[in-house]
């Protein structure tokens, strides 16, 4: 019977693992945050007890709820109150700038010396020298600005002329239609939907995003799975 048991609170562990997962969507290891590693720790280690607990199966599985619960509610609270983001998610620190290496943000940021330029190696600077500015974001990863003669080249640097690029304009997101977007492109709907049924759409409804691209007078639309 212990077999058995341990067999269906097993089973029960990791389907509960899983609908917590869909619901809390999926985020590379690289890219959590601070509460989103504690919570995958500590839902990780709750799923075990719930795979092992023969007696009262459903407390962890009550707890899992809980954090799961939490994760998702504070991932809607950073989406719905921006200024909420630095005291949940925390903010980028300068690690050194100009030359010069910030000490106090070094400590802030829990690394020492040695952590730092392991970070720099990995994003393959070996010499500080190369580095104007250096940022250690809140999920863990470093940003490097090289200075302008560790830089890619670029058309200017060999006196070529590049011709200008505008940024793609949304004009339909989520089905919807983004009014202000066609005004400042200086289209209206008539021309959305004359461009939809050009490419086979009958409704905005149909597209997932669509984007007009200024440079080459093109609507691209991504319509929906």
């Amino acid at each position: 019977m212990d077999i058995i048991k341990v067999i269906l609170t097993s089973l029960l562990s990791v389907a509960a693992l899983f609908i917590i997962t869909k619901i809390m969507g999926h985020k590379q290891v690289a890219q959590l945050d601070f509460f989103d590693y504690v919570s995958g720790i500590t839902i990780g280690s709750i799923g075990a007890e719930l795979a092992t607990n023969l007696e009262e199966p459903w407390k962890p599985l009550i707890a899992l709820g809980i954090y799961g619960g939490v994760s998702v509610i504070l991932s809607l609270l950073t989406h719905k109150f921006p200024k909420t983001r630095k005291y949940i998610n925390g903010t980028p620190t300068i690690l050194m700038n100009e030359g010069k290496i910030y000490r106090k943000n070094l400590k802030k940021a829990k690394l020492d010396l040695s952590e730092f330029m392991l970070l720099c190696r990995e994003q393959g600077y070996f010499d500080l020298d190369e580095i104007q500015t250096a940022i250690f974001e809140h999920n863990g990863k470093l940003s490097i600005l090289p200075k302008a003669a560790n830089r890619p080249t670029t058309p200017e640097d060999l006196k070529i002329t590049a011709k200008a690029t505008r940024i793609g304009v949304e004009v339909i997101m989520d089905g919807r239609v983004m009014g202000e977007n066609l005004s400042r492109i200086g289209r209206d709907v008539n021309w959305l939907i004359k461009q939809l049924k050009m490419q086979g759409h009958k409704d905005a409804k149909e597209i997932f995003l669509g984007i007009y691209r200024p440079d080459e007078d093109k609507l691209t639309l991504y319509p929906n799975d």
